[in-house]
């Protein structure tokens, strides 16, 4: 699992709910991990939009939040595109895979973790659709592969018709990577929720261990392959 590794976001705390236990492999076996949010969090979105100190406040917190558990991963600093929260889809995509574009040239990644293309979020839907395009695979990509993770509170929140999906087909075993992914969640205490909430840490105890039984592992973190390349 070397090699340089990038996580695409739509908002902070994803990137720990969908692959922290998996980014923490990476890091062990030596990997260079990296963080790219492309839309601000926190409660910005839902913040009206006159109160602007009340939005400036939840974007540093939840920024800051982001710069902890990147830290704490041991990954290097979170880089952040600042899209309107909840409105990507008010952009025009070309906007959004050239600012994309631009940071992925400069991380030159060889693994890319990103969205569901089916997310209930359209940030979520809008990020996969970016990445997609921003990495062609043109014979000058040194991208070789990227999966979509799932998001608790998203994913599995979706509408649930067999095109749409998540269906993974690639498990990683985070067994001694699962207190670790809990413990890096707690940066984000703010945007977890007490249980039976799906973004509890109950929740995430119980899908790490659906997905690790699916697999043979005690815990795992599940990812659907949209590609990959083989030399």
């Amino acid at each position: 699992m070397v090699g340089t590794v990038l996580v695409v976001a739509a908002h902070p705390d994803d990137e720990m709910l969908g692959c922290a236990g998996t980014l923490a492999r990476h890091i062990a076996a030596g990997a260079q991990v990296n963080l790219l949010f492309l839309a601000e969090g926190g409660d910005s979105a839902r913040l009206d939009k006159t109160d602007s100190q009340g939005r400036a406040k939840s974007i540093a917190s939840i920024t800051l939040a982001a710069q902890r558990a990147a830290a704490l991963l041991n990954a290097s600093p979170p880089q952040f595109l600042s899209l309107p929260d909840n409105r990507m889809d008010e952009l025009p995509l070309l906007e959004v895979v050239k600012s994309l574009e631009s940071a992925i040239s400069s991380i030159n990644p060889s693994i890319i973790y990103t969205h569901h293309a089916h997310d209930l979020n359209i940030d979520h839907r809008i990020t996969h659709q970016a990445v997609l395009t921003a990495c062609r695979p043109t014979p000058c990509s040194n991208v070789e592969a990227i999966y979509a993770f799932e998001v608790l509170s998203s994913t599995g929140w979706a509408s649930p018709t067999p095109a749409e999906a998540f269906l993974p087909n690639r498990f990683v075993d985070i067994s001694p990577y699962l207190e670790k992914k809990k413990e890096l969640l707690g940066c984000y205490a703010d945007e977890m929720r007490a249980f039976p909430h799906a973004r509890s840490l109950e929740a995430i105890d119980a899908l790490a261990h659906l997905r690790g039984a699916q697999a043979g592992f005690s815990a795992a973190e599940a990812f659907m392959i949209v590609r990959e390349r083989v030399w």
